[in-house]
Formats: structure tokens, C-alpha cells, sequence
């Protein structure tokens, strides 16, 4: 890893650790965070141990509907804007297709694939780059939307707040996704409105048909997978089922009448019923595909672990650091400091870190975010962060590796359309946040 790749949270670790220490010292609680040090990393073990389950479950799902083919078509189903949103880009160049599928693959939650579909759609934009070495404006617009987190179901957050005892861990389901439009929608327009402030070579476009044909991955040839479509019996055993499904909401819409439709308690009641309706819709999604949903869940499962055991050495870093950092007292007098902003704009102080690593470090927001679960699950505070988790991304992170994927020195406007995103993200969410919460 190079210099400029190396992330800044370092830096807040260490000053968060040196900073308890002094603070403790003035305070007299060196025993204090001696001992939060050590619960910290047994909390981060314990919670890491806890998400294997989860994790499983979800990865497991997601490879289902990646093995039916989801992620191609809500990408041919966002095809038409995205041709709108990047006019420099030819719309059957294979740069194009890389985009749409990594926006795809992160609203799914599938960050395993949208990464390398991120670094290819990054490596086809520099070839048609007129100027190596400078961001053009179509990677600075794919930048800034991939670091405003287009986000329609925020797995991780969802089993971290299961495995913390929420009662519905999904309930933030709903303002992530009304967050993550508006950090979204705020990317774009930024980047456009700094993009007319600057001007840029045109984009190389005289690519061979030939070129464009080998490949594009929209209209190209389909891979071949192992399908076994359902016989007549069992896709009308389970259209049954389905149906059955739908006379249970009829029925309990009749129950509380129309007007139930339009007041706060079906807004949680949508909650409490859209996680197991989403795990239903793409199981059987993946069935009526072909798919052989038992084994490409548990193929796709056996990641869980995996996932779970990389994140133990984040969590236990950041779990210790504001174990210190709030046992030494040094939180109290942050709060104290900023108090008046906090509670002008309504975030909980305890809610700033969350705010200021989330671009940072997504490991180290995660487990900001999941320290605070595990303390407080059931609180506005727990509520707000998670949020936060599912409606940000780690846009210093992001750049870097995109970025440094093909050589990009001069981001240009890249990093301030990020940033200005990830500031409504967070605003947005405490909006949201108070008034579902």
C-alpha cells in the first residue's frame, strides 16, 4: 500500500487512545480505562461471533438472487438513466455496463461484487480518459455516487442490530432508504453544478464496434449457469402459497380499514412486515429462475464466517479506542464543547464520531456503530447511527482505491461532491430518524 492510499483513520485512532490516556490521567481514572480496554475487545469478540449466523443468512440470500440473474436486470431496468447521467460515455461502451452493475450490485448489498465491477467500469472510463492522470467528469459523478451509498437493504447494519436483541432490526429499512436517495440525489447534482465549472477535453470515443460487441455486458452473450426451472406442481404449490400471502394482507387491511393506510402505524407495521416479505421475494425469485435456492444458499453462507472473522481485528481496535475514549472522560468534555452545534442540528453527540469516521474508515464506523448498538440497542441514539451506517459510505476509502485503481492524481471536484453527499446523508437521517423513530 502506498502513502496515499493509507487511510486516515489511523491518525483518529491514535489520537483517540493518546488522548483517553491524558485525559484519564488528569481525571484519575487510569484503572477506568485499563479496564474498558480489555472489555472493549471482549465485546468486539463476542459481537463479531454473534454475526456469523446473520451473515451467513444474508450472504447466503444474495447469492441467490446474483445466481438468477438480479443484478442484470435491475441493471438493464436503470440502463436508460444511466445512459442521461454519463452523455461522455458511448452507451453500448463496456464502461457503461461496469457502472450500472456496480450500482446494482451495491443497492443489493453485494459489496463483493460491486467493488471489482467499480474498478473495471474506473479502468474502461481511463481508456477513453484524454488526459491520464486526471479524473474526467464521468469518474468524478461515478465517484461521488458510489460514495453516496446507493443502498436498498443495509445487511450488515440489519444483522448487527439482530444480533444486539432489537426487537425489529429492521425498521431502518425505510429512513436509510429515503437518506440514501437524498445523499444520492445530492451527489449528483453537485457534481454536475462543479462539472459546468470546469472544463474538460471531450472523451475519446472512436472505439471499434468489434470492441464495444466483445464486451459489452448487458447485451452480450449470457453465461451459462446450472438451472433447473420448478415443474408445473411445485410452481403451482407455491404460486398458492403466494396467493394465500396476499389474502393475508387483504384481510388485515379490511380489519383496521383504508384510512389504516395512511396513518403512523402502518409505517411501522411496513417495517415489521418488509424483512420477511424482501427474504421471501428473493427466494422465490431465485426458484422460478431455476435456481437450486438450498445449495447456492449454503455455498453462499460459507462466506459468513469468513466475513465475520476479517472485521474482528477493526472491531476490536475501534471498540477499545472509544472504550478509552468515553471511560476516561474525555467524551464528556466533547460533549460539553459541542453541545450548542449538536443540539442546534439535532445529533446526539455521542453521534459525532459516528459522523466524522463514516468517510473515513467503514470499518471503524462499523464499529462505532455497533458499540453503540450493543450498549444501547433500543435507543433514538442506536436508531440514528444505524441509520447513518446504511445511508453513507467511506468516501475517503472509496477514492483511494478507485482512484488509485488507474493511476488518478487530480480527483478534480471529485472529493468535495462527496463530501457535500455524505453531509446530507447524515442530515438527513437525523430528519428521518426523528420523525420514524
Amino acid at each position: 500500500m502506498n502513502k496515499s492510499q493509507i487511510s486516515p483513520i489511523n491518525n483518529i485512532w491514535l489520537f483517540m487512545i493518546i488522548l483517553a490516556t491524558v485525559v484519564a490521567a488528569y481525571n484519575g481514572k487510569m484503572t477506568e480505562i485499563t479496564e474498558a480496554s480489555f472489555e472493549g475487545a471482549e465485546n468486539a469478540v463476542t459481537l463479531a461471533i454473534g454475526l456469523i449466523g446473520s451473515m451467513a443468512l444474508w450472504l447466503g440470500i444474495i447469492s441467490i438472487v446474483e445466481a438468477a440473474g438480479g443484478m442484470k436486470i435491475i441493471a438493464r431496468f436503470i440502463y436508460p438513466l444511466m445512459v442521461k447521467l454519463f452523455p461522455d460515455i458511448p452507451p453500448s461502451h463496456p464502461a457503461m455496463s461496469a457502472i450500472i452493475l456496480n450500482i446494482a450490485a451495491n443497492a443489493l448489498g453485494l459489496g463483493n461484487a460491486a467493488t471489482p465491477m467499480g474498478l473495471k467500469a474506473m479502468t474502461e472510463m481511463d481508456k477513453l480518459n484524454p488526459e491520464k492522470g486526471t479524473a474526467t467528469d464521468s469518474m468524478c459523478l461515478f465517484l461521488a455516487i458510489n460514495t453516496s451509498s446507493v443502498t436498498l437493504i443495509p445487511i450488515g447494519v440489519i444483522t448487527i442490530r439482530a444480533s444486539a436483541g432489537v426487537t425489529n432490526p429492521g425498521d431502518i429499512i425505510l429512513p436509510t432508504f429515503i437518506a440514501t436517495c437524498c445523499s444520492t440525489i445530492a451527489a449528483i447534482i453537485a457534481a454536475k453544478f462543479l462539472a459546468s465549472k470546469q472544463t474538460m477535453p471531450s472523451l475519446n470515443q472512436s472505439i471499434s464496434p468489434e470492441y464495444l460487441e466483445e464486451n459489452n455486458l448487458i447485451n452480450g452473450e449470457e453465461k451459462s449457469s446450472e438451472l433447473a426451472p420448478p415443474g408445473k406442481i411445485s410452481k403451482l404449490v407455491f404460486a398458492s402459497l403466494i396467493g394465500a400471502f396476499l389474502g393475508a394482507v387483504i384481510y388485515h387491511l379490511n380489519l383496521q380499514g383504508i384510512s389504516y393506510i395512511f396513518s403512523l402505524n402502518f409505517l411501522e407495521s411496513l417495517s415489521n412486515w418488509l424483512l420477511p416479505i424482501l427474504i421471501c421475494s428473493f427466494l422465490l425469485f431465485g426458484y422460478f429462475r431455476g435456481v437450486k435456492v438450498y445449495e447456492t444458499m449454503t455455498e453462499g453462507a460459507k462466506d459468513g464466517f469468513e466475513v465475520a472473522v476479517r472485521i474482528i481485528p477493526f472491531m476490536v481496535a475501534i471498540f477499545v479506542a472509544i472504550g478509552m475514549f468515553r471511560a476516561s472522560g474525555a467524551l464528556d468534555i466533547l460533549a460539553a464543547i459541542l453541545s450548542p452545534i449538536t443540539n442546534l442540528i439535532g445529533i446526539p453527540v455521542e453521534a459525532l464520531p459516528m459522523a466524522l469516521i463514516r468517510p473515513l474508515s467503514g470499518s471503524g464506523a462499523f464499529g462505532i456503530m455497533s458499540e453503540i448498538v450493543t450498549n444501547k440497542p433500543s435507543s433514538f441514539l442506536s436508531y440514528l447511527v444505524s441509520t447513518m451506517q446504511g445511508s453513507t459510505e467511506t468516501t475517503f476509502y472509496v477514492l483511494a482505491v478507485y482512484f488509485g485503481s488507474v493511476g488518478i492524481k487530480k480527483t478534480r471536484y471529485a472529493l468535495p461532491a462527496a463530501l457535500f453527499a455524505d453531509a446530507v446523508g447524515i442530515l438527513t437521517s437525523v430528519i428521518m430518524c426523528r420523525i420514524f423513530f
